[in-house]
């Protein structure tokens, strides 16, 4: 089935819920309007369409080879990144300084979803120069900026996010890979890593590893660990390229998925590095590459979740089986039968909510940075800070359960490997693990997130949800108003009830077991709200005679359909919240295992 980029569907949720303009009127971004979202959009699509979307199941079928302490990208993915690179796509949202285009960090990520969604696999590989970057600009020193910025801005070289090791995974304080002094402002790394997403490759002549690493006099647990700058081949002042530097891929992992991203087994022996920003502060540098990775991470989820959306509806409207209910046609189109329509809109419902979190986010990053006061940097920082683990994590969830449910909509088919739906459904389930689990985005949003500034983000979430219902009612009534009160309700009681739960001296167990429904709560009841400002702007289009009436239409019962089969959940969400730490503490290992 071919990948068409959903253009006005992005469009519209930068421009009608995130409000990308906003970001434009800050007057950041000098070169952005609406003339140049639309070209960028076009451009991206013409791109992954056509280029990376081919190159997908090649890429499954062949993946990346190791061999000789080197990685072989899979067939036709060098060449397409040197593409991806002569376009300028690596540079969307980098600062002009660098060689970047300075567009607003939203329109960069709805870009990408198309990239993600042509070719998770290939995605990956700027995905984390695009980190690299974001790290080197914050802390970087004036030469790394020089040398290593300006070529990882320009695509010319790639980066890799170097963290995990066989004893360090989500627990980073227990690292033990060492950098000790050469003697000369440089360092010598030793140590193993694995699970290097792009780690080798052969799709440009060098590599830039970010390495968190300990120094020798480093103290124990996460802060001794310090983040270095290694690259493939040793770099002189120009950028001309030198040694081979001291560290290889001694492996690539056989995984279920993303068949064609080398994951690589990294060994590191006497790598010659340099140190990024302060000793022993690493683990809060390399939270810049991270948080970065985890936002790009939920819209590798979007763009998983469309690309399997499109394949159920391509097979729904092309498979006749049975009769139709609505137009009695005795051999009709699956897409025909209730429960197949079903679950189609909501797939679609939640591609659109999942979409409009991420790219929610992203404005609110680009305004966090650039709104004109320090009280509205300040409250957008909040909403990027609350919203990046709900991105990352709920819309990761939703790829997941919508490559599932593309599964299921083939039947028998989507269980054999040439329909392709099994594809996506592989590679859609890294994504809730890597870049941080979501049990640990769920406890990173419970944890750290909502109580930083002592709730005030969430209250002033629920306060903007809350002005969206009072306008609602002139758009319907009834059952798609009380769903969204009711959410927006148990988002606010669950909200109080863990704030309470935190000042508790017993508390911790009850706000770590209510983490995760309440990300989902949060999430479900965040994307309806998003929907519903959709709908609402659809509403206004419709009524000024303006845009297409079917496809506006569409985006009004986009919300009810949401509505009906995803906000009525927020009840039970809530009771989870509540269930507490001590019912788990009874589910003992040796109740688990009776």
């Amino acid at each position: 089935m071919t990948y068409r980029a959903p253009v006005r569907d992005i469009a519209f949720a930068l421009q009608a819920v995130a409000g990308i303009d906003q970001v434009a009127a800050t007057g950041a971004f000098p070169d952005y309007d609406a003339d140049v979202l639309g070209a960028v959009l076009e451009a991206a699509a013409q791109f992954s369409e056509g280029v990376l979307a081919p190159l997908n199941r090649i890429g499954d079928l062949k993946g990346s080879t190791y061999a000789n302490g080197s990685v072989t990208a899979a067939p036709g993915f060098a060449d397409a990144y040197r593409q991806f690179a002569a376009g300028g796509w690596t540079g969307l949202s980098a600062p002009a300084h660098a060689g970047g285009q300075q567009l607003p960090k939203a329109l960069e990520l709805a870009a990408y979803e198309t990239v993600h969604a042509a070719n998770m696999a290939f995605g990956l590989c700027p995905m984390l120069s695009l980190a690299a970057i974001e790290a080197l600009e914050a802390h970087g020193t004036p030469s790394q900026k020089e040398i290593y910025l300006s070529r990882l801005v320009s695509g010319e070289w790639t980066g890799a996010m170097v963290l995990t090791e066989p004893q360090a995974g989500s627990d980073l304080g227990a690292l033990t890979a060492t950098a000790t002094p050469n003697g000369d402002g440089t360092w010598a790394l030793n140590g193993q890593k694995i699970f290097i997403t792009w780690g080798d490759h052969d799709a440009t002549d060098n590599i830039v590893h970010m390495v968190l690493a300990r120094l020798p006099d480093a103290p124990a647990g996460p802060k001794g660990i310090s983040l270095f700058l290694a690259s493939k081949y040793l770099a002189a002042p120009d950028g001309t390229l030198g040694d081979r530097n001291g560290f290889r891929p001694v492996g690539v992992e056989h995984k279920l998925g993303i068949h064609a991203s080398p994951t690589c087994v990294m060994a590191y022996e006497g790598a010659i590095a340099e140190l990024v920003g302060q000793p022993n502060q690493g683990l809060a540098h390399m939270f810049v590459m991270m948080n970065a990775a985890r936002l790009a991470v939920g819209v590798e989820g979007v763009g998983i979740a469309e690309r399997a959306y499109q394949h159920a509806l391509s097979y729904a409207r092309e498979r006749r089986q049975g009769r139709s209910v609505w137009t009695g046609e005795a051999n009709a189109p699956i897409v025909d039968h209730p429960d197949v329509r079903r679950t189609l809109s909501v797939m679609k419902a939640k591609v659109a909510a999942a979409r409009a979190i991420c790219l929610s986010t992203g404005v609110a990053a680009d305004l966090a940075k650039h709104s004109a006061t320090e009280e509205e940097r300040r409250r957008w920082k909040g909403r990027e800070d609350l919203f990046t683990p709900i991105a990352k994590a709920w819309s990761t969830d939703v790829g997941c359960e919508v490559a599932s449910l593309g599964v299921q909509i083939h039947g028998g088919m989507g269980f054999i490997e040439e329909t392709g739906a099994a594809q996506h459904y592989r590679d859609a389930r890294i994504a809730p693990i890597y870049e941080g689990t979501n049990g640990i985005q769920a406890m990173d949003l419970v944890g750290r997130k909502l109580s930083m500034d002592g709730g005030q983000s969430a209250r002033d979430l629920i306060a903007d949800m809350k002005a969206t219902l009072a306008v609602l009612p002139r758009l319907y009534s009834g059952k798609p108003v009380e769903a969204l009160t009711e959410g927006v309700s148990a988002v606010e009681q669950a909200t109080d009830w863990l704030m309470g739960r935190k000042g508790a001296a017993d508390g911790a167990a009850d706000v770590l077991a209510a983490a995760d429904a309440y990300l989902k709560l949060l999430g479900d009841v965040a994307g309806g709200w998003m929907l519903a400002q959709g709908a609402l702007y659809a509403r206004d289009q419709l009524d000024g005679g303006q845009g297409d009436p079917t496809w506006l239409e569409g985006k009004i019962a986009l919300y009810e359909v949401y509505a009906a089969n995803v906000l009525g959940q927020a009840s039970s969400r809530l009771s989870a919240v509540g269930q507490g730490g001590a019912l788990l503490e009874r589910m003992s290992v040796d109740v688990l295992a009776g």
